[in-house]
């Protein structure tokens, strides 16, 4: 039985390591004002003002394979579409720390 129960025990841990949030490498406090400057006028309260259905929030972001620190990162650097691309304007870290902050607010469906 106490076989058993280190098993589980030890089963949980792994699943619990091996599979939860990874942690995000930007700072969202810093994205926040960065976004406000550069983002907001077409993604206020995560939203889209020129495509609305590719909004910031997790259930789009999903659906176009936009839900991880990389893919942020690439789209706000690169651009895309409408959307211009960053990376001359911002810094990689800058850029990064925005993306933090877009994944942040998904995850609190960009309230608060």
């Amino acid at each position: 039985m106490k076989r058993l129960l280190s098993i589980a025990l030890l089963a949980l841990a792994i699943f619990t390591v091996g599979f939860g949030s990874p942690a995000l490498a930007g700072d969202a406090a810093k994205g926040a004002k960065l976004f406000k400057a550069n983002c907001s006028a077409c993604h206020i309260g995560g939203g889209n003002v020129v495509m609305s259905m590719k909004t910031l929030k997790t259930a789009a972001l999903e659906k176009y394979g936009m839900n991880s620190l990389k893919a942020i990162t690439t789209q706000v650097t690169k651009g895309k579409n409408a959307m211009p691309a960053f990376g001359t304007r911002l810094k990689p870290e800058q850029i990064e720390d925005v993306a933090t902050y877009v994944l942040e607010q998904s995850a609190k469906d960009w309230k608060g």
